[in-house]
């Protein structure tokens, strides 16, 4: 059954690759209807985390910030199958990586970099994108799927340009031996954490935020300077990359301060084009009251 999926997925990334990006927008437009009208697909969830997070905007702005977020996402949905056969030429027309001179700099100072980043804009173009830009190795992180035979495909096409890719559960290794050359890790810092006991909470969108302790820890374990990575979608299929300086000496701050840095730091991000962030999964699943209410009935 995972192979005939895996068949399945290998034909449609070969259609895909012969289908000119015109009509690429025409599939996504469609897709959008599907997704909003007609399917739903976790509209409620959307339409719940964009209410909380703009409780001053009325609900006619509530309502087109979720219709643009589902255009974008079916946008993003049809260009990361069409990036599994992009030639590197076509992908530099459609994402371009800024500011590439603050990674420079501690590349020439034979300094490693963290990279935090999240779920804006199309993270697998930057993916493909971002090594071939800068002198340092890149390093992405990601999950591993079910599907081993999918997984062993899409790591090869995410590969293809240089990006080197570690599971998230091997993240350590990164750290353990000192490279051949620096390295650029880049994390998506923006997911939900897995383990709540060693979340780091922030405000965040006025909310009460769990966020992941790694992207903090390794910072304040390895002293690398940590850049943020600020995605910007220009225009329909346009995007850029732009490196920018966060923190040059984690070792410096307090607890839980690299962490606010970083959401204070996306926020602005998102508020000024809120459309182009991953509304629809379950950022806010738990919060710190229902938690300690539920450690103080077992105890």
């Amino acid at each position: 059954m995972k192979f005939i999926e895996f068949l399945s997925f290998r034909i449609i990334v070969a259609i895909f690759k012969l289908i000119p990006f015109w009509k690429l927008y025409l599939l996504a437009d469609i897709l959008y209807f599907f997704l909003f009208y007609v399917f739903k697909y976790r509209r409620k969830i959307a339409f719940d985390n964009i209410r909380k997070s703009f409780p001053d905007k009325a609900e006619e702005d509530i309502t087109r910030i979720v219709k643009d977020f589902y255009r974008h996402l079916s946008d993003i949905t049809l260009e990361s199958i069409k990036s599994m056969s992009l030639r590197e030429k076509v992908l530099k027309k459609h994402y371009q990586v800024k500011n590439t001179e603050i990674a420079e700099k501690y590349f020439s100072e034979g300094k490693s970099v963290l990279c935090l980043t999240s779920h804006y804009g199309n993270w697998e173009y930057g993916i493909l994108a971002t090594n071939n830009a800068i002198s340092h190795q890149a390093i992405a992180l990601y999950l591993p799927l079910t599907n081993k035979f999918s997984e062993h495909f899409g790591l090869k096409r995410r590969k293809r340009f240089g990006m080197k890719m570690v599971a998230v559960q091997e993240t350590k290794t990164i750290f353990e031996e000192k490279p051949l050359k620096p390295v650029a890790v880049i994390m998506a810092a923006d997911q939900s954490p897995s383990n709540l006991e060693r979340a780091i909470w922030t405000d965040f969108l006025h909310r009460d935020t769990p966020c992941l302790h790694g992207p903090e820890a390794y910072a304040k374990k390895t002293n690398l300077p940590v850049l943020y990575l600020k995605i910007s979608k220009t225009k329909r299929g346009q995007y850029s990359l732009k490196f920018e300086e966060l923190i040059e000496n984690p070792i410096d701050y307090n607890s839980g301060e690299i962490t606010k840095l970083y959401f204070e730091r996306l926020e602005k991000d998102i508020i000024e084009k809120p459309e182009f962030w991953l509304w629809s999964h379950r950022r806010w699943k738990y919060n710190r009251e229902s938690l300690n209410k539920q450690q103080n009935d077992k105890n």
